[in-house]
């Protein structure tokens, strides 16, 4: 079977993207050809995104005309989710910045998140969510580093600035972002929405314990130091934050009607690019980090909620719920 346009692009443009990462493998193993390798590979992924399917024939003409088109359908929010993904790729080049460049990208997501609602909703509404998963996030962090409640016993003593009260000013900034891309990927249904972010939080744990942002000590842990009781409270909040997400603003949840195009068509994109964005650079982080197996399970968790969210939201579409 041939595979569609838009399958060869992404299918190509991922391989592109794997040979760079291949490249900061090499880097860390002290090889130098690993720079030759990035600085190919990652120009080559956006190519191929755009003009992957013209190879044959016609590839500079068609990439041409592809990017002029795209750049005149750029929205702000997408800036910023551009600069969100340029800020991850210098990390496993960088490990001493992973504080600061972790930092960065997160508040860039915020922002292309806080952009994207206000441009559908309002600022008002976009202000609200933003604010209510803020304080939320914050909060359930600070009462959990200092009770065990509702995550288990873990502690923020090694957290690298700037903090809240001990809380790295990064995670509650992480609440709106990762709630904001589940909700709108799950169409709304709040329950989809948490088990997305449970998968989400699979890579977040070794990852971030890897790096010392927070360290656990719960006398049950169940995966990466963390207990069962961790992951039922990530569902449980971000189930109740997307719940008022989709009160606050409803309409941001409703999917558009509309057909394929068959060229690059950015007004179809929408937040939900963070999660597969993360699905790369999740379990990518803990390849880097010498994570193997909890890179494969963040990647088969992640890959599971994010099929489970199509197939909900395909279902819906076709009348079956």
């Amino acid at each position: 079977m041939t595979p569609s346009p838009t399958l060869l692009r992404f299918g190509l443009a991922f391989a592109a993207l794997g040979v760079a990462f291949l490249g900061a493998l090499l880097v860390l193993r002290g090889a130098a050809v690993g720079w030759g390798l990035i600085a190919v590979a990652f120009p080559a992924s956006l190519g191929l995104a755009l003009a992957g399917d013209a190879l044959g024939g016609g590839f500079a003409s068609t990439l041409r005309t592809r990017w002029g088109a795209l750049a005149a359908q750029m929205r702000p929010w997408m800036w910023w989710m551009v600069a969100y993904v340029a800020l991850k790729i210098p990390v496993p080049l960088w490990p001493q910045g992973f504080p600061l460049l972790g930092l960065l990208s997160t508040a860039a997501l915020c922002v292309a998140g806080w952009l994207y609602a206000a441009e559908r909703v309002g600022a008002r509404r976009a202000w609200a969510m933003a604010a209510l998963s803020f304080a939320v996030g914050w909060g359930v962090e600070l009462l959990g580093s200092r009770t065990g409640v509702p995550f288990g016993v873990y502690s923020y003593g090694t957290a690298p600035p700037p903090t809240l009260l001990t809380v790295p000013l990064l995670v509650p900034l992480g609440w709106f972002a990762l709630t904001l891309a589940a909700s709108l990927l799950a169409g709304g249904r709040a329950w989809l929405a948490g088990l997305l972010m449970v998968a989400w939080d699979v890579g977040l744990e070794p990852l971030m314990t890897a790096e010392r942002y927070w360290l656990w000590q719960d006398p049950a842990p169940l995966w990466a130091g963390a207990p069962l009781q961790n992951f039922v409270g990530w569902w449980g909040v971000g189930t109740g934050l997307s719940w008022a997400f989709t009160r606050i603003a409803p309409g941001l949840f409703r999917r558009p009607a509309g057909t394929p195009s068959p060229r690059p068509d950015l007004s179809r994109l929408s937040f939900t690019t963070a999660y597969p964005i993360e699905l790369f650079f999740l379990p990518g982080g803990l390849v880097l980090v010498g994570r193997f197996l909890e890179a494969g399970v963040t990647l088969g968790a992640m890959l599971a909620a994010l099929l489970l969210a199509r197939a909900v939201r395909g279902r819906s579409e076709r009348g079956g719920v």
